[in-house]
């Protein structure tokens, strides 16, 4: 028997549709094994109750269903939704493909099909519905000043900043997690008691460039017992 995989809360959910209980039970069962959250309905009518009350990550629709067909269906999806649709159906003709295509389905496969080869469609699908991840930032601004995190060059104005090598290192550290608690281990380094006291010291000279009152600091913050924050603006 095959071990079905854990499923987690924030594991993609897919929308079965399939008029074919058989077919249902089966998709059912293996996409539960590849760890994917599944819900299934028998009919256009069914998907549709499931739509107004859930969110799905995917859907497969079966193009063949008495009623309303899978077609007419991921037609109506597309009039109010982006979600992805997977297109099964028993017949090969190109016309038929291209229908399904032009109502609004990302993929298609025909039956009968290996359930490996279903399972990397989905995955492929799923990959290319994922928005694109944003590109990091290439440099900060905080106050007057901006740093270059590529580079290491801080400049405020027009004027150049010297920084030492650990002092840029550190700064590097901090403007890529900005407004984010950076530990006083992690700025260390190699992490022992002496470079962490050593940081402490690499702040405050930071500091002494950078803020207007480096005894009451407004962009390198202290976060207590754990390390430091870079605030941009």
């Amino acid at each position: 028997m095959t071990a079905t995989a854990p499923q987690l809360d924030d594991a993609p959910h897919i929308l079965i549709v399939d008029d074919d209980r058989r077919i249902r039970e089966l998709l059912s069962r293996f996409l539960s094994g590849e760890g994917y959250r599944v819900s299934t309905a028998d009919s256009g009518v069914q998907a549709r109750a499931k739509l107004g009350g859930l969110s799905f990550d995917l859907l497969i629709l079966d193009v063949m269903m008495p009623g309303e067909s899978g077609v007419e269906l991921a037609t109506f999806i597309r009039e109010n939704s982006g979600v992805p649709i997977l297109m099964l159906t028993a017949r090969h003709e190109i016309d038929h493909r291209i229908e399904g295509l032009q109502a609004g389905a990302d993929d298609y496969l025909a039956k009968p099909f290996e359930p490996r080869e279903l399972s990397l469609r989905i995955s492929n699908i799923l990959k290319r519905a994922q928005p694109p991840a944003a590109a990091p930032a290439e440099s900060v601004r905080f106050g007057k000043f901006v740093f270059h995190i590529g580079r290491g060059e801080l400049r405020k104005g027009e004027h150049m900043v010297r920084l030492t090598d650990r002092e840029r290192e550190m700064l590097r550290m901090l403007a890529k997690m900005p407004g984010e608690t950076v530990s006083r281990l992690d700025l260390a380094g190699n992490g022992d008691a002496v470079s962490e006291r050593a940081v402490d010291v690499l702040v405050n000279r930071l500091r002494r460039k950078i803020e207007r009152n480096p005894a009451n600091p407004i962009f390198v913050q202290t976060v207590r017992g754990v390390g430091y924050r870079l605030m941009v603006s």
